[in-house]
């Protein structure tokens, strides 16, 4: 699909069919209530690090992705929106802890930097998933010391796989 075409113009839409959007939805949820079940029935079996790498539980977090994906490609082939659904968003923990790490404008002159690690779990109660967690946490703290320390932070993610897209830097393509 072009992005010259009437779908991603500037002008409102008429009428719109909503079935395939509604369609591609009820796929997803049918997904994730599976993946919930089979979750459920894999951790009554294993530990939290094994089942996170449970192939049953593996081929559900994929057919999600996919399902995701094409859910995506329906809203932006129907209505020419790039739908951000697939963030993760947590709420400050303590009041008026807002986002006092995120300014509102864009530093004029800005790089991105990664910190990376390749991590495996060593069993017990270790979870790959959990290592986001950890990560978030840190990442918030160097951000805290970042803006503390004079510098303007527009972002910053915790990410699984591969670096954050921030979409106000250009990626290198080297």
């Amino acid at each position: 699909m072009s992005h010259e075409d009437a779908t991603h113009g500037p002008a409102p839409m008429g009428r719109v069919d909503t079935e395939p959007m509604h369609r591609a939805v009820d796929a997803l949820a049918a997904a994730l209530h599976d993946y919930v079940g089979t979750a459920v029935g894999v951790r009554a079996e294993f530990g939290a690090a094994e089942a996170d790498e449970d192939p049953r539980v593996l081929a559900l977090e994929s057919k999600v992705g996919h399902l995701n994906a094409a859910l995506f490609d329906t809203l932006h082939g129907a209505l020419g929106m790039h739908p951000d659904l697939t963030s993760s968003v947590w709420e400050p923990e303590h009041e008026g802890e807002e986002d006092e790490i995120l300014e509102d404008e864009t530093p004029e002159e800005g790089e991105s930097f990664y910190l990376g690690f390749v991590v495996g779990a060593r069993g017990g109660d270790a979870s790959l998933d959990g290592v986001i967690d950890l990560l978030d946490a840190a990442g918030e703290s160097v951000a805290t010391q970042l803006t503390e320390g004079g510098y303007d932070i527009a972002e910053w993610a915790a990410s699984r796989g591969e670096a954050p897209g921030f979409g106000f830097y250009e990626e290198d393509d080297e």
